[in-house]
């Protein structure tokens, strides 16, 4: 028989007392100690936050910061769910200490207002998470990889009707006109589309993931490790602090203006990078075939710090007086037969002047063993040779003449292969921001709106790994959404 014990009015109150000061969620208990605003807020924020405007501020700073924060952890999409989710939890007031919920005037206004303060946190958070990256992959964390992106706005532009009522009528004036094949009614459409949207200049017509819309560009720089570095927004203040950067007018290839695009911004937001960070010195870039040109690459192997460029070719090589064919990954071939690449050996230099050097031997070269002699020496096996050394024809390629075909590293070796799978983070993250973190699909066409959410989604992933090196736990470096189960 269980006995019954009578309940005094103390033991329900110490009850009561426990459960609510343990009974909470454990996901906003670890964010409440990890997160130290103190630490990530600059002062000129708090300052130019609570300066005077005539009247007392309802609402303070970091219960909004923290509300804003929880909006891109959770994924919440629209300012009005989160203000919902506020206003009917009482754990996520407390958590971001807020007596009266704002609205959404209010959170918008923010944005707007304090955009260059939300850019210095931003640069606050890139200096103190980058020890964090050093210790957990040094390798990758002395990675840059670059791309370009964009936030499509909220214009009439955008709706799918628009670009297929131009297609058809394009259609019907090729059927009307009896035109062949050579007239293509969808590069006519890009061609005949205005270069802005109506409403706002600044709102540029792009080709994002094989479709056109009309978009807010932004660059971003992540290291090895996806963890974002640097966002750029492409507005006029950005062509106004690069003049030489010369905005051409679009051809008729959609492809072919993103390609010329990215190259001309990508020096530009490395020098803005380096003078913002001068103790970041990463070692090895990584970006796809549109940076293949020899101005990046002199700028990159020569100017800045990078010793290596993992860059495709975006068109045939070609070394002046020389006889050996070079093949799709700049490898030396065999004059006789230019399907055999030749075999590297080894990149030591032995000049006098020290210069690097890169080595390549007959793919028929074989190393025997002397035994009289008690050395090995190069011995080759070709059927049709095509000089007449016993070693076989030797190859050198002097990087300093032609960074292009040697940038620091050889391509379609292993080393290269795996290297430059790494690449695909800084599309992870794009992604990352505009998924998780909500960044598209807002529905506004106001810049600095769209400019406030794109650093809020950066500010949130550092945060993120601030979080998750306080708790030990590197694995959570991209996404806290696993301690929230």
């Amino acid at each position: 028989m269980i006995p019954h014990k009578q309940l005094s009015l103390a033991d329900i109150f110490h009850d009561c007392q426990n459960k609510f000061e343990n009974d909470k969620y454990q996901f906003l208990t670890i964010l409440d100690e990890a997160i130290n605003l103190d630490e990530i807020v600059p002062a000129s924020f708090v300052i130019h936050f609570h300066a005077h405007t005539g009247r007392p501020r309802k609402h303070q700073l970091y219960p909004i910061i923290k509300a804003l924060l929880l909006q891109r952890i959770f994924s919440i999409p629209t300012d009005s769910l989160m203000i919902l989710f506020l206003k009917f939890s009482q754990e996520l007031r407390d958590f971001c200490g807020f007596t009266v919920v704002p609205d959404a005037s209010k959170f918008t206004r923010f944005k707007q207002s304090f955009l260059p303060d939300l850019q210095n946190m931003f640069e606050h958070l890139v200096d103190l998470t980058e020890p964090i990256c050093q210790k957990i992959d040094l390798e990758k964390a002395s990675m840059i990889l670059f791309d370009t992106s964009g936030i499509e706005a909220w214009v009439k532009e955008n709706n799918p009707k628009y670009t297929n009522s131009i297609i058809r009528q394009l259609k019907a004036f090729k059927k009307s006109h009896n035109l062949d094949d050579s007239f293509d009614p969808y590069k006519a459409a890009y061609g005949s589309m205005p270069p802005h949207a109506a409403a706002n200049p600044a709102i540029q017509q792009m080709y994002i993931n094989g479709h056109f819309c009309y978009s807010f560009k932004f660059g971003i720089v992540t290291n090895g490790l996806g963890i974002v570095r640097d966002i750029t927004f492409y507005n006029q203040d950005f062509l106004k602090a690069h003049p030489d950067i010369v905005v051409e007018k679009k051809s008729d290839s959609p492809d072919e203006d993103k390609s010329l695009a990215d190259s001309k911004a990508l020096i530009p937001v490395l020098k803005d990078f380096f003078e913002k960070h001068p103790l970041i010195n990463p070692k090895a870039f990584l970006g796809d075939a549109a940076f293949d040109s020899i101005e990046i690459y002199k700028y990159l192997l020569q100017e800045a710090s990078f010793e290596k460029a993992y860059i495709p070719l975006n068109g045939r090589l070609s070394l002046p007086e020389s006889d050996c064919p070079l093949n799709e990954d700049g490898i030396p071939c065999c004059p006789k037969d230019p399907s055999l690449p030749m075999r590297r050996e080894g990149s030591r230099s032995h000049l006098r002047c020290g210069l690097p050097t890169m080595k390549f031997v007959c793919p028929k070269m074989k190393w025997e063993y002397d035994k009289s002699t008690k050395k090995s020496k190069r011995v080759c096996h070709c059927e049709d040779p095509c000089t007449d050394s016993s070693c076989g024809r030797m190859f050198y390629i002097y990087p300093e003449k032609n960074l292009r075909a040697y940038p620091g590293t050889a391509r379609g070796t292993q080393d290269w292969i795996s290297t430059y799978k790494i690449r695909v983070n800084v599309e992870k993250a794009i992604n990352h921001f505009k998924d998780s973190f909500c960044v598209a699909g807002r529905k506004t066409r106001n810049e600095k709106t769209l400019h406030a959410d794109l650093l809020l989604a950066g500010i949130t992933q550092l945060v993120t790994v601030l979080t998750a090196d306080k708790i030990h736990r590197h694995q959570y470096i991209r996404s806290l959404k696993p301690l929230i189960a």
